[in-house]
């Protein structure tokens, strides 16, 4: 018996000749504005149930405040730092406060794992928890605000200031509550930054300037929030500088570009721990 190979045979099975593997593509990454479009309506649905409790609790505080010093302060520039100031503490009291809690939590859960597999930039993540957060500052600090103009007689005729006021301020503060949280080595530490940086911009952001001694005048200048008062106060006067308004409006969004560069650099590094 002979063996014929099968390549001379006619019709015969031909060789079918190796090839290398073709590694598989991958697909485009996640561009920023969808991914963080994407984590803003995902932050937005998760905090809906406690809206109701945010809220109360955060215009309640700044019109209690607002109520106390209207026995301290008549009327004039400090009447307007009064209203400014309190106005902007309940963006400072979400921002801040409640923020650095979240991400706190986050940090010691594990939570940012699941945020680390999913494919979307570490600054959608940031800045989709920070504008949400900020989402539920805007009626308190619109009903604060005319409550505020309505107790020591200011005028309601600027109130859409409000509109840049909200989330350049808002920006620059959600930004150091986020660092403050993904920085601190434990929940309770992150819940303390919270808490003393809601307390530094209810003493320096809503206590009259004039009466505050050289020293504690220059911590207040260091706090972001302080410039987003001064714009919003700024606007009560008959003929406003618009120009220093949009100054201070521009120191609010300088520090808010900062800040949450920081913000999304601590998220990297807390993300790959």
């Amino acid at each position: 018996m002979s063996v014929v190979p099968a390549e001379v045979l006619p019709g015969g099975a031909r060789a079918v000749p190796e090839t290398a593997p073709r590694a598989a593509e991958l697909g485009p990454p996640a561009r920023l504005w969808p991914s963080l479009a994407a984590v803003y309506r995902a932050q937005l649905s998760r905090a809906r149930v406690a809206r109701i409790p945010l809220l109360f609790v955060a215009t309640f505080q700044s019109v209690g405040i607002t109520v106390m010093m209207r026995g301290v302060v008549d009327s004039g520039p400090e009447a307007q730092s009064v209203v400014a100031g309190s106005s902007v503490l309940v963006v400072a009291y979400v921002a801040l406060n409640l923020l650095s809690q979240y991400f706190g939590q986050l940090r010691a859960s594990g939570g940012l794992d699941h945020y680390a597999t999913l494919p979307v930039p570490p600054a959608a993540v940031v800045l989709g928890a920070a504008a949400a957060y900020a989402s539920f500052t805007v009626p308190g600090t619109l009903v604060t605000a005319a409550f505020g103009c309505a107790l020591f007689g200011l005028p309601l005729s600027n109130l859409w200031i409000l509109v840049a006021v909200i989330p350049l301020a808002g920006a620059a503060l959600a930004g150091l509550g986020a660092a403050c949280g993904l920085l601190a080595p434990r929940p309770e530490l992150a819940t303390l930054l919270g808490q003393l940086g809601m307390s530094a911009a209810l003493l320096l952001g809503v206590l009259p300037a004039d009466r505050m001694p050289e020293a504690v005048r220059l911590a207040r200048d260091l706090l972001p929030s302080t410039y987003g008062v001064e714009a919003y106060a700024r606007t009560f006067g008959a003929h406003p500088d618009w120009a220093v308004v949009l100054a201070d409006l521009g120191v609010c969004a300088g520090v808010g570009v900062v800040s949450l560069a920081v913000a999304t650099w601590a998220y990297r590094r807390a993300a790959v721990r």
